[in-house]
C-alpha cells in the first residue's frame, strides 16, 4: 500500500499566510505550522546539503554547501565566491533545489535563488567554519551571499534513528507490514 503525503498549500496575502493542510487517512492530521516547524527543525539539523543549479546546457549540477541559517519564512542562505560557476549559473537560471539528509530524515527544497552582495548580512552569519574558507572575513569583496526562496519541500522522517530505525525496518519485514516513513510535501 502506498503511503500518500500531507500536502500543504499556502495562499499569499500582503502580510501573513493562510494554510490548508489536506491529509490522506493513513498520515496523522497535523496543522501546517507544525510541517513547517519540523521542516525547520530537520534542516537546521543537517547542515551540510547537496546545492544543485542548472547550467547552460541544461545539465544540472550539485556540490555539498554548508546552510547558514534557517529564517523558515522559507529563505535559506549560503557563502560563496563572486564570480564562480554557481553564480553565473543562478544568474541564467535561478531555479534551484537544497538537498539535506541525516541518518534517519532527508530534505528537498525547492526555489529560487539569488545572488547578493550584503556586508552587514554577511557578518550577522559569519561563524569560525565560514572564516576557514574566507579568511580575510566578512568585508572580504568576493563574498556574496545565495539566499534560496524555498516556495516548497518534501521531507522523509523515518521512525526513529538508528537501532530504532532498524528494528522498524526488521519488524515490517517480518510481519508483512510495510516500513512507515513519514512523507510530507509542504508548499511555503
Amino acid at each position: 500500500m502506498k503511503n500518500e503525503a500531507a500536502d500543504v498549500f499556502p495562499k499569499r496575502h500582503a502580510n501573513r499566510s493562510e494554510i490548508i493542510v489536506s491529509t490522506s487517512p493513513q498520515v496523522p492530521d497535523t496543522s501546517s505550522d507544525d510541517q513547517v516547524a519540523k521542516l525547520a527543525g530537520l534542516i537546521a539539523d543537517t547542515r551540510v546539503c547537496m546545492f544543485t543549479t542548472m547550467a547552460d546546457d541544461g545539465q544540472m549540477m550539485s556540490r555539498p554547501m554548508a546552510v547558514q541559517e534557517v529564517e523558515f519564512d522559507g529563505d535559506l542562505w549560503f557563502f560563496t565566491k563572486q564570480g564562480g560557476r554557481k553564480v553565473d549559473q543562478i544568474g541564467h537560471t535561478p531555479r534551484v533545489n537544497v538537498a539535506l539528509s541525516s541518518r534517519s530524515s532527508w530534505v528537498s527544497v525547492t526555489g529560487e535563488a539569488e545572488v547578493v552582495r550584503d556586508v552587514e548580512k554577511a557578518k550577522q552569519l559569519w561563524n569560525a567554519g565560514i572564516e576557514a574558507w574566507f579568511p580575510d572575513g566578512p568585508e572580504d569583496p568576493e563574498i556574496v551571499l545565495i539566499k534560496v526562496h524555498a516556495d516548497g519541500a518534501e521531507y522523509w522522517d523515518s521512525p526513529g534513528a538508528g537501532v530504532v530505525s532498524v528494528l522498524s525496518f526488521v519488524k515490517a519485514k517480518v510481519t508483512g507490514n510495510p516500513y512507515h516513513i513519514e512523507d510530507v510535501k509542504v508548499d511555503l
